[in-house]
């Protein structure tokens, strides 16, 4: 269990304040609040599981935080809401970092709601779509014994993502046998108390999901190779 706390409960309340004050003068006079209990101790926190990701691949060794995390200010271009600043942090820790429509890592995000991880597949193009769902037809075995695993189960549950209704004629027999076949993405995601946010075994619980999904994230990678 790491010995190391990230994050002090400031984390949550800065969070929580924010929702009933999102707008760029309450923002202003709490930035420095913002950088000291939110962006600093998240840039800190990615960096050291990017520093334990590559222990165990050395694809991780070159990335760097400020690849991998999400800014806070909301793209409101095209969207209803207009509030500027999202209500937690996120990243992406995987060798393209925030650029990965595919993930070799995960995706962490930390809210006063919830800690989620995430992993997978989740934005393929037209062609991927069809490497991952040829690979899936052509090792049926193996994919389903990945995804059925217990301890994946145990964690992440299921596979989820869209679906198509209608799938090319060369996947129509092997969907009989593997339905998650009509998916046009592939991804899992299993969530925790917020309460973890401030405890010592955060990134330990972070590196055990990076762990866990493995074996399926790899056979989702692979068929992209």
């Amino acid at each position: 269990m790491s010995e190391q706390l990230f994050f002090t409960e400031d984390y949550c309340q800065f969070f929580i304040e924010l929702a009933a004050n999102n707008h760029k003068d309450w923002f202003d006079l709490n930035r420095k609040r913002y950088e000291k209990s939110v962006k600093e101790p998240f840039k800190e926190f990615v960096q050291h599981l990017i520093a334990e990701f590559a222990k165990m691949d050395s694809a991780f060794s070159d990335l760097e935080a400020k690849d991998c995390i999400f800014r806070i200010n909301r793209d409101i271009r095209f969207s209803k809401d207009k509030t500027p600043y999202k209500l937690y942090s996120s990243a992406v820790i995987s060798p393209g970092g925030k650029k990965s429509r595919s993930l070799s890592g995960v995706y962490i995000e930390l809210t006063p709601e919830h800690v989620r991880v995430y992993g997978g597949v989740y934005e393929p193009d037209k062609e991927e779509i069809f490497e991952i769902r040829n690979h899936i037809a052509s090792n049926l075995n193996e994919f389903n014994s990945l995804v059925e695993a217990s301890e994946f189960k145990e964690l992440f549950g299921e596979i989820r993502g869209a679906k198509n209704k209608i799938l090319p004629p060369e996947f129509k027999n092997a969907a009989a046998q593997e339905p998650l076949l009509f998916n046009k993405q592939w991804f899992y995601f299993t969530q925790f108390d917020p309460s973890l946010i401030i405890t010592k075994g955060l990134d330990q619980v972070v590196i055990n999901c990076y762990k866990t999904a493995l074996h399926v994230s790899s056979f989702l990678i692979k068929s992209l190779n």
